[in-house]
């Protein structure tokens, strides 16, 4: 056995039973970086004692997410992890969610005057041109006077 191939399986049997990198460690990878950098460029800033004080703080928090980050792929505790991983890729897909929805409103706002429900906040649309109309959600069934 060569020497890399011993050292790719210490390697593999110290990973073993252990989380490794999922979604949200590779977020806190990233995020960390991207904070890490705009602290690196607003530390660059001499002569501004508010930005060096913000600069210090952001170079904290992106040394935090390392720590976070390294301590979830280390970390034995597998089920633990996984919840949190599931509950960031919800809360990322929820995120998705409203980008894609708004791109659609913004898209579409020629055509449709979009609102919200007093009651329930579901987002509506009535189609421009109208006139005033009575609409009622579909979600809650409350009904309201709306101009398009």
């Amino acid at each position: 056995m060569s020497f890399w191939e011993k050292i790719k399986q210490t390697l593999r049997s110290f990973m073993n039973g252990r989380n490794g990198a999922d979604q949200l460690s590779m977020a806190l990878l990233w995020g960390g970086l991207i904070v890490y950098l705009l602290s690196s460029i607003l530390g660059s800033f001499v002569g501004r004692p508010l930005l060096a004080i913000l600069s210090m703080l952001l170079s904290f928090v992106g040394m935090a997410m390392y720590a976070l980050c390294i301590y979830r792929m280390f970390s034995r505790d597998l089920e633990k992890r996984r919840a949190e991983n599931r509950r960031y890729l919800a809360f990322a897909d929820r995120q998705k969610k409203k980008a894609s929805q708004a791109v659609k409103r913004f898209q579409n706002r020629k055509v449709y005057k979009y609102f919200k429900c007093p009651g329930c906040k579901a987002w509506l649309r009535l189609k421009r041109g109208s006139g005033v109309v009575t609409v009622t959600c579909s979600r809650c069934h409350t009904s309201f006077t709306q101009k398009s």
